[in-house]
């Protein structure tokens, strides 16, 4: 199973948010780059970044720190926040991501979606499923949409996709463990996708766990953040 830290950034600093509160934020740290450097030199190949601001509505605020990582590390970044359109889509892609997360997009405008798989390929996006009581929820996750989560699966398994995460809301930055039963029934469901865990992650043991379940890979923010996931156990979990 692969770890994939978050660097989660607004106003060009790496921060983290509670239940995707903004007013709930804590900063952890004045330089995106400074973490990701440290990620790497863990032996961490893959990193999860996320244009806080531009999730709220702020088009692309963060592009300069994108630039910055996927251009002084060697690190495989996937990069979201708020993409609308092929123009941003492309900002990001010339930034240097290596993927593009997406999510209130494959919701809202499904036909644009699928004209971005067949001129980029299916490979380039990481689809983000943001789940409260099984229905997904876009904008931020201001915005419910009565989708269930198997319905979305399924839509995007029809476009090519077989890798997508999933992120619990009540559980995120909340540290008191992943959706393990949700991530069971998803993948019972869908044996060939790619799930890759987020949110809620609380310390080493749930690493196990949900690579004990298929999970593919485990985006882990607060929780090393926070020192309950030390550096040197990520490097540990890497080698076995």
């Amino acid at each position: 199973m692969e770890i994939i830290p978050a660097i989660d950034i607004i106003d060009g600093k790496c921060v983290r948010l509670a239940k995707g509160d903004f007013d709930n934020k804590k900063i952890y740290n004045d330089d995106p780059l400074e973490v990701a450097k440290s990620f790497e030199e863990t032996g961490i190949q893959r990193l999860h970044v996320v244009d806080l601001d531009g999730a709220k509505g702020k088009s692309l605020s963060n592009l300069k720190s994108l630039e910055r990582i996927a251009s002084a590390t060697t690190l495989v970044v996937d990069f979201g926040g708020g993409i609308k359109t092929t123009e941003q889509l492309q900002h990001v892609l010339n930034a240097g991501a290596t993927m593009v997360s997406v999510g209130s997009i494959t919701v809202k405008d499904p036909a644009l979606f699928s004209e971005w798989i067949e001129e980029f390929g299916a490979e380039k996006f990481l689809p983000g499923a943001d789940v409260l009581d099984n229905k997904i929820k876009i904008q931020g996750w201001k915005e419910e949409t009565g989708i269930d989560i198997f319905d979305f699966i399924s839509s995007l398994e029809k476009k090519g996709i077989n890798r997508i995460f999933c992120t619990d809301i009540s559980k995120d930055g909340m540290l008191q463990g992943p959706a393990t039963i949700l991530y069971k029934d998803i993948l019972n469901r869908f044996p060939s996708l790619q799930l890759i865990a987020s949110g809620g992650i609380s310390g080493y043991d749930d690493l196990f766990n949900l690579k004990s379940i298929g999970c593919s890979g485990a985006i882990v923010g607060k929780a090393i953040y926070e020192g309950r996931i030390s550096l040197e156990q990520l490097a540990g979990f890497i080698k076995d």
